[in-house]
């Protein structure tokens, strides 16, 4: 009986691992979109329990408009959570400062500009300020935050980063340095972050949301060095693409979004990435006004994209719906435009870095009880052992005034004799 029970065992284990291996799954993971409103909705839900859907992106206009939106907004996060098939990366874009969905006026904590942070010149501002923000994401179930945004502030002129002060500071080590800072507040909470906007988008004299941004004459290498220092010391959870064109670096000036040349060639070969790469939304108009939706898709996936990011969420683009993009992959893997094995990779990715959100709320209470235990243990016996150096001090002097005593003893017993 108890082999037949083993076996079972074994062949559930099996069909379990064996669910997601579909190519309906496997698509699913790949699309991110957004929500109408602040309320759970009905087509939004139905797609996650349905496997289309690996993504959840929130806006401002997700957040219940209440002075204490947190339950509210908690409660919308978990029914998502609770209906996916593989648990959903539930993402917003909270960076600070001008970047804020989660407002003081719906009762989130005061957030600043990574501008202000740099300009502050102390890692205990940045420790803070994201330690407050990264612990409110994680109590909302969400987990992934698409920042730090590690872009040069280069160009004074840029609208989109530099004036809007999402830029840490126009220095490449500065950045690094502010952002890992950044990035391991957000760890602690169990929060992944992404960084953005890749190959970088502090050059640009336009902005991406309104069309084509060219930086060939304005971009430079150093715009790599944040990317490349954060990898090196373990710092890189995700990256985000940016829709700069660089003729410098895609020969046939396609978005980076979509240049093979750019992800494929600098970002997992010159720099080492082999994580997951989200795009940044494929509505915006420098792709969704270049590009037609077929041709977006597959270009990006087949350049090194692993989530498409459709947030319908920008003004004067036109919808996209999940059935929409799904059976667009669907077809275009079915033809061979896009390979299977490319499909198989994005998975795989992605699927690495949702093993990162097994660890529970709980889980990180219970290891910040054990630290504090082992620190409290640390400290008693530090505090013991000081108490006790007084004593070996004091244990010569102690001896001497004993025999003292006893050789008076001893006088005395001789005259009473």
């Amino acid at each position: 009986m108890k082999k037949y029970l083993t076996l079972a065992l074994v062949l559930t284990a099996r069909l379990a691992i064996a669910q997601p291996d579909s190519l309906h799954i496997k698509i699913g993971q790949m699309i991110l979109i957004g929500m109408p409103e602040a309320k759970v909705d009905p087509v939004v839900l139905e797609e996650v329990r349905q496997g289309k859907v690996g993504t959840l992106i929130l806006f401002e206009k997700n957040v219940p408009k209440s002075a204490n939106a947190f339950a509210p907004l908690k409660k919308i996060t978990w029914t998502y959570q609770q209906a996916a098939p593989i648990p959903l990366f539930i993402a917003i874009d909270q960076e600070g400062g001008k970047v804020n969905r989660l407002k003081e006026k719906y009762g989130f904590p005061r957030s600043v500009t990574a501008r202000a942070l740099g300009k502050a010149g102390s890692l205990d501002s940045v420790r803070f300020y994201a330690e407050a923000l990264a612990s409110n994401l994680a109590g909302l179930g969400i987990n992934v935050n698409f920042a730090p945004c590690v872009d040069l502030a280069v160009n004074p002129n840029n609208t989109v980063i530099v004036k809007v002060e999402r830029s840490f500071s126009p220095h490449a080590d500065s950045v690094a340095l502010l952002a890992q800072e950044y990035i391991k507040q957000h760890r602690k909470y169990g929060v992944i972050t992404s960084l953005k906007h890749f190959p970088g988008h502090g050059s640009s004299l336009e902005d991406t949301h309104f069309g084509v941004a060219d930086v060939t004459h304005t971009w430079s290498e150093s715009e790599l060095t944040p990317y490349q220092r954060l990898l090196d010391s373990g710092y890189v959870d995700a990256v985000m693409t940016s829709h700069i064109v660089n003729k410098k670096l895609d020969s046939k000036g396609l978005p980076g979004t979509l240049s093979k040349e750019i992800l494929d060639g600098i970002l997992r070969k010159k720099i080492g990435f082999d994580g997951v790469v989200f795009s940044d939304d494929m509505q915006m108009h420098a792709i969704a006004k270049q590009y037609g939706l077929e041709e977006s898709i597959k270009l990006a996936i087949n350049a090194g994209v692993d989530i498409l990011c459709f947030s319908n969420n920008i003004a004067g683009s036109e919808t996209r719906t999940v059935d929409r993009v799904f059976d667009i992959i669907r077809t275009a893997v079915e033809k061979g435009d896009i390979p299977r094995a490319r499909i198989d990779q994005s998975f795989a990715r992605i699927m690495a870095l949702k093993g990162k959100l097994r660890q529970s709320e709980a889980d990180y209470y219970r290891a910040r009880m054990l630290q504090a235990e082992q620190r409290l243990a640390a400290q008693r016996a530090q505090a013991e052992q000081q108490n006790q150096e007084p004593r070996k001090q004091a244990q010569p002097e102690m001896k001497a005034a004993k025999k003292e005593e006893a050789k008076a003893e001893k006088k005395k017993k001789k005259k009473s004799r």
